[in-house]
């Protein structure tokens, strides 16, 4: 059959949108990439810390792809795993958190924060404190806790969500310690243009983790459409150019649109020496 170029054209255009399609709803949401950065003077040889950042599980299920980020988890061994909000967006899914959470290994320490959706998703926080107790991780609300990790000392500050809770950097600094490293933990990352403005040289940040954006969840090469309120200027990635500089993720789940496009779901390793 003679191939007309209308229909090499029509045919050319479907397969490209299949391609976009399979990768907006399988591949970008089901195939976490990991990033990962050396702090400082940590290198691939050096012996160093390790923390990671998750960040908007959003959990629906507990599927292959987190059974495998699960068991990643487990191989990396980090001193560290940093929940920064929107772990679950209702209140039916809070068992999925606790098992989620029984996947890794529960020597490794966790410390979680809120994000919007728990406070939207009427979870009730009592049951989440209780689940996160369970597996190693303490939930910080504008609160500070410092651990010890191959003699350095790591205080992290851990901020309630801006728009759905109570952000209040100025009480959660006051449990502060003096601290080899000092990473603060803020959903939203439009608060930490606050917190720069309050950080002095008594609390110094070496840097803030933020999510919430979802990289834009629909990314059309470089350009979000479409950020949640609480974002601010930021999309995704380091912001060097901030006072303490941030790294916001482009997170694991997704909201609203079960889609992801030029935004692949991610977890963040960072070294620290």
């Amino acid at each position: 059959m003679k191939l007309t170029r209308r229909k090499f054209i029509r045919a050319g255009l479907l397969a490209t949108f299949g391609t976009i399609l399979a990768d907006m709803f399988w591949i970008e949401k089901f195939f976490i990439e990991t990033n990962e950065f050396y702090i400082g003077k940590a290198t691939k040889e050096t012996t160093h810390i390790k923390v990671v950042q998750i960040s908007d599980l959003h959990l629906q299920s507990v599927n292959y792809q987190l059974k495998h980020l699960a068991n990643k988890l487990n191989k990396l061994q980090p001193q560290l795993i940093l929940i920064t909000g929107d772990a679950i967006d209702k209140s039916e899914n809070t068992p999925l958190l606790n098992e989620f959470l029984k996947l890794i290994d529960k020597e490794i320490k966790k410390v979680a924060i809120l994000g919007n959706w728990e406070y939207w998703g009427n979870i009730d926080l009592d049951e989440l404190n209780k689940i996160y107790a369970g597996n190693n991780c303490t939930l910080l609300i504008n609160e500070t806790t410092q651990y010890s990790f191959k003699n350095k000392s790591i205080s992290i500050t851990g901020v309630d969500d801006f728009i759905g809770g109570k952000a209040d950097y100025g009480t959660a600094i006051k449990g502060y310690k003096k601290s080899d490293y000092h990473i603060v933990l803020n959903h939203c990352p439009q608060y930490s243009d606050y917190i720069s403005s309050q950080t002095d040289k008594d609390t110094n940040i070496d840097f803030i983790l933020s999510g919430h954006t979802h990289g834009g969840q629909i990314n059309l090469f470089g350009y979000a459409p479409f950020l949640p309120p609480g974002s601010g200027k930021y999309v995704k990635g380091w912001y060097n150019h901030n006072v303490p500089k941030m790294y916001v993720s482009k997170g694991v789940g997704t909201s609203i649109l079960p889609a992801r496009f030029g935004a692949r779901a991610e977890i963040a390793i960072f070294n620290l020496l």
